[in-house]
């Protein structure tokens, strides 16, 4: 079973995928929203509430990828501030999967110690496009120096997002 599973997974998401298509051409750039559960996944004290402010384009290169900044805050005041690319799928129509990943630079505050200034976000997230473009998303996403401290004890995010297009906020 131990040898099977792996390829039972690799085939569904070899499926899902083949049905899956890139981020719609007319998909436009959004202000994100978003918050969390800092650390949601271990008992050591620095869990906190995460709050996040990111500006996502709709410019691509590669024809795929599309270029994120934002920065996250918790309860605590730990800060986040980063930049990287990220790839939406939609599956039909209204189900979008976007998988990001960047750079930054943490500051603990009186939070969680990640061990360097340099940490890197990896992000998965799936949801729901409505007719105005506008996306409700839950997300998963992990911080790690990636072992350029000393320390990498990492951190996971639990969260939701909502994406409302730029053009709603400040009009054409």
């Amino acid at each position: 079973m131990r040898r099977t599973l792996p390829l039972i997974v690799t085939a569904c998401l070899a499926l899902a995928l083949g049905t899956a298509t890139p981020a719609a051409a007319d998909d436009p750039d959004f202000i994100s929203f978003g918050v969390g559960y800092f650390d949601f996944d271990k008992n050591d004290n620095y869990d906190a509430a995460d709050f996040r402010l990111e500006y996502r384009s709709d410019w691509k290169f590669l024809y795929v990828f599309k270029p994120w900044v934002g920065a996250h805050a918790t309860s605590d005041g730990a800060l986040f501030g980063g930049a990287g690319v990220l790839i939406d799928v939609f599956f039909g129509r209204r189900v979008v999967v976007t998988g990001s990943f960047g750079p930054g630079f943490y500051h603990d505050g009186d939070g969680k110690d990640l061990g360097h200034t340099i940490e890197f976000r990896s992000m998965i997230e799936a949801g729901y496009r409505f007719d105005d473009r506008s996306r409700l998303t839950a997300q998963l996403s992990h911080l790690s120096n990636a072992s350029l401290g000393n320390d990498n004890p990492g951190v996971n995010v639990l969260g939701l997002y909502y994406h409302v297009p730029v053009s709603k906020i400040f009009g054409d």
